[in-house]
């Protein structure tokens, strides 16, 4: 039998702004868009909604997400890797 690729599939750097539970994180994804008349460009967020299996990621690291399948009503992402972790309150 021969092997299956996968799609492609998209990955995204962003954020963590918030543990909403056990293994779910929310990740804020910032871009700039062209206003369609004066074309100057405007900052946009996105929050999406991700599954941390280990639960290692905490507030402001920054990681990579990957889509996946419906996980959940609106987890539609996976943490693939902690890119930078955030300094925790008293380290210095």
């Amino acid at each position: 039998m021969e092997a299956v690729t996968r799609n492609s599939r998209k990955s995204l750097i962003g954020v963590v702004t918030s543990r909403s539970g056990d293994k779910t994180i929310k990740v804020t994804y910032s871009y700039k868009v062209p206003h369609p008349l004066y074309k100057k460009e405007i900052k946009r967020k996105t929050v999406v909604h991700a599954h941390d299996e280990k639960n290692e990621c905490g507030l402001g690291d920054k990681v990579e997400i990957m889509e996946t399948r419906p996980l959940s009503k609106l987890k539609r992402w996976r943490v693939t890797q902690v890119l930078e972790v955030a300094p925790k309150f008293g380290d210095e």
